[in-house]
């Protein structure tokens, strides 16, 4: 009978888990050497590669994925173990670690994430929050069980991932009470010379308000630029101009910020995505994602 060899396979999962054999190499205080030759017979005992090269990074091949799923089932139970033998509570819930583009709305990612919270079998729920590219980085070498985005993997991206449509849905615009009536009125040819808070130009949704604005001729008065959409919201709520924000979302954006609806326009779409490097969703915990966001927030 042919036996696992774990060593090489710890070697392998750290090597998964960093995204490169340099940092695992630290991690371990081992050579570089060391472990590219420990992970070479692993994979002559698998008889199948584990890693592809892209550039400077290592990328898990299918078969590479297959097998990290079953590394972290291993090492995630003999962590448990030690812990019992130390006596210390163990703790059996499911992991799920999402990654969101920085530019995604909280209040969308929060509507988005509820339902992992709310399944009948606890999850340790873990978010990270960075640019597009790095998470998607990330998803490849299974940092991330899912990256939620409001726009696709490119096709030029070099990763195998899956672009899976959660839903989209039409713009509000919102203002301060007195901002919302003078505005109100003969909405959407008001915003032409409106006072306006707006995403910064790298995201999806300022390209696609300048778009309409040229398509209609409205020329509104930029008063500021956010990376942060929160921050933007606290602006609008003081008074600074008119800001937008998903329908989807409307009521919440109403009661948190303590504003009112300008008006309303489906000409520039809004979309967000879930990305997996599966193209059959299995986690819960996306599973749940993907149907609450299909089902109630974009219904």
């Amino acid at each position: 009978m042919h036996w696992l060899n774990y060593h090489h396979l710890y070697y392998f999962w750290l090597v998964a888990r960093n995204g490169s054999i340099a940092r695992a190499a630290e991690q371990l205080q081992l050579a570089h050497p060391t472990i590219s030759k420990q992970i070479h017979q692993l994979e002559a005992s698998f008889d199948d590669k584990l890693f592809n090269r892209v550039g400077r990074n290592l990328v898990l091949t299918e078969f590479g994925q297959t097998v990290f799923r079953y590394a972290e089932e291993i090492f995630s139970v003999g962590r448990e173990l030690q812990d019992t033998v130390k006596g210390r509570p163990s703790d059996r819930r499911l992991r799920f670690v999402a990654g969101m583009t920085d530019v995604m709305p909280k209040l969308i990612a929060h509507e988005l994430l509820k339902p992992a919270f709310e399944l009948s079998d606890e999850v340790h729920v873990i978010c990270h929050e960075g640019r597009h590219d790095d998470m998607i980085a990330d998803l490849a070498v299974h940092r991330l069980d899912i990256v939620l985005s409001d726009a696709p993997v490119s096709p030029t991206v070099h990763v195998r991932a899956y672009n899976h449509l959660l839903g989209e849905c039409g713009l509000t615009f919102f203002a301060k009470a007195d901002l919302a009536a003078k505005y109100q009125r003969k909405f959407p040819s008001s915003l032409d010379g409106a006072p306006l808070l707006v995403p910064t130009e790298k995201t999806t949704l300022r390209r696609d308000m300048e778009q309409w604005f040229d398509s209609e001729d409205f020329r509104p008065k930029i008063v500021g630029e956010f990376e942060d959409s929160a921050l933007m919201k606290v602006f609008g709520q003081d008074g600074m101009g008119l800001f937008p924000a998903s329908t989807a979302i409307e009521k919440e954006v109403c009661r948190q910020y303590s504003v009112k609806v300008v008006g309303r326009i489906d000409a520039v779409r809004e979309r967000y995505y879930a990305i997996s490097v599966e193209r059959r969703l299995k986690h819960p915990a996306v599973v749940a994602i993907c149907e609450s966001a299909r089902t109630k927030l974009f219904e």
